[in-house]
């Protein structure tokens, strides 16, 4: 029984090695492209994970881009992090709350950072999950979400990938440049809306869920839940992360991680 059952141990090994080695980014044959890849299919088809190119401008210089009175070929979008709206933005500050009361005393803390968006519709965020409670205002437009919750690991693939930036070259092109001496990243290489699933079948079991939030409405959005996000053109949105308990919540998601990739392992 035993001997029977390491041989198919390691037939299954064989019989995966080729599904594996393309998911490494070995082709079965050249792709031709009649187009040059958008940065992001770039990011997805080419095995690198490329943070967004950022510059500091005017806000007025970026207002005009978002209203179409400047074109551009890039994608603008204020989303960086880290409590950017009393960071970069203080004149809003007065504008919004410092945080959601009712929360704050729901979980006894402060929000660790009030996060300020705004951005163009062709900006989308990858499905990804934080270690973060997250309450999500809408101010103006729609903000689409696409949820799973943390008990869908099993059918939410996650590969490595080499962390690599945008350079901008004299002429206004962008180059990709790896990042060497830094550790891969693990992300989600799928786009839930249009899943892949003769590569990731188990995807089908997944049960994910759609929201639309619009002005006037807020999203309580519980750490560890996976999201994906879309938005309409101008879409304007402050965000409050309430640092999440590292309690029996997220033992249970650590052991479900855990059991998914040593499943994945044999």
């Amino acid at each position: 029984m035993a001997e029977g059952a390491a041989l198919r141990a390691v037939r299954g090994c064989l019989a995966a090695f080729p599904r594996d080695a393309r998911e490494l980014g070995w082709m079965e044959s050249v792709p031709y492209l009649d187009r040059p890849p958008s940065p992001l299919e770039f990011y997805r088809e080419w095995d690198r994970f490329v943070m967004p190119e950022e510059r500091q401008m005017p806000f007025m210089d970026f207002l005009d881009i978002v209203e179409k009175k400047v074109t551009s070929p890039n994608v603008f979008y204020v989303q960086k992090q880290c409590s950017n709206l009393t960071e970069e933005f203080p004149e809003l500050v007065c504008d919004v709350q410092s945080d959601i009361p009712w929360m704050s005393e729901a979980l006894g803390k402060k929000p660790d950072a009030v996060n300020f968006w705004l951005g163009e519709s062709a900006a989308v965020t990858s499905l990804h999950k934080d270690h973060y409670e997250n309450l999500y205002c809408v101010i103006s437009g729609e903000k689409h979400f696409l949820l799973h919750p943390p008990s869908d690991r099993p059918f939410i693939p996650y590969e490595l990938y080499q962390p690599a930036t945008y350079h901008v070259s004299e002429d206004g092109s962008y180059e990709i440049v790896d990042e060497k001496t830094a550790d891969k990243v693990p992300w989600i290489p799928l786009d839930p809306l249009n899943p892949d699933l003769e590569r990731y079948p188990e995807y089908a079991q997944a049960k994910p869920l759609q929201c639309t939030v619009k002005a006037g409405e807020m999203l309580y959005l519980p750490s560890l839940w996976f999201h994906h996000v879309q938005q309409s053109h101008g879409c304007i949105a402050v965000n409050y992360w309430y640092d999440m308990e590292y309690d029996l919540k997220y033992s249970y998601y650590q052991l479900l991680d855990c059991l998914t990739k040593a499943v994945k392992v044999l």
